[in-house]
């Protein structure tokens, strides 16, 4: 299963380091791909997982959470 998480507030890589370490920490995680560019996240986990999660654990790190999408 993967997500696409739309992220606010990533203004450099220190950012990009941030919210990967933030969501590699949720159960289940297999691959993080973070783009400063794009202003996203593509998770890879291994079953599913609630969408709450996620944007709880970007907000954490102190990012805004646009939307998420099933890819």
């Amino acid at each position: 299963m993967k997500k696409k998480v739309f992220i606010e507030g990533m203004s450099c890589k220190h950012c990009v380091a941030h919210v990967e370490e933030a969501l590699k920490e949720l159960d289940g995680v297999k691959k993080v791909k973070v783009s400063l560019d794009d202003k996203n996240a593509v998770v890879d986990f291994k079953d599913e997982i609630e969408d709450s999660a996620i944007k709880a654990a970007v907000e954490d790190a102190g990012y805004d959470v646009v939307k998420i999408e099933n890819i």
